[in-house]
């Protein structure tokens, strides 16, 4: 069965600790329904640099940045998708990039 990397895109953290509970609680409910699906249950990022093809460095992660990640199984991507789709960044006004990932070596 395939891998899946999830990337999150926007969201923001929580300013107060009801908000931050709240949050919390919705991605803890989210990652129960996942399950054994979940290979990595990722992180947020923090700084980030991208490194450009001409070696130079620039701050960020460029127009819509990863703002985190996690990594589940899915028969397939159609439903990793729909698995995806009750996930908290979304109803923060954030986006999931759903890539199939597989072994190169």
């Amino acid at each position: 069965m395939p891998n899946y990397l999830l990337a999150y895109h926007g969201g923001g953290m929580p300013e107060t600790e009801a908000e931050r509970a709240r949050v919390l609680t919705a991605w803890n409910k989210w990652y129960d329904n996942l399950g054994p699906k979940v290979v990595d249950g990722g992180n947020p990022v923090g700084m980030t640099k991208t490194v450009k093809s001409d070696r130079s460095v620039m701050e960020g992660g460029g127009a819509n940045p990863v703002s985190g990640y996690t990594i589940i199984t899915a028969d397939d991507i159609n439903i990793a998708i729909d698995l995806t789709k009750d996930c908290p960044i979304i109803e923060e006004g954030g986006s999931v990039e759903v890539c199939e990932t597989f072994a190169a070596m």
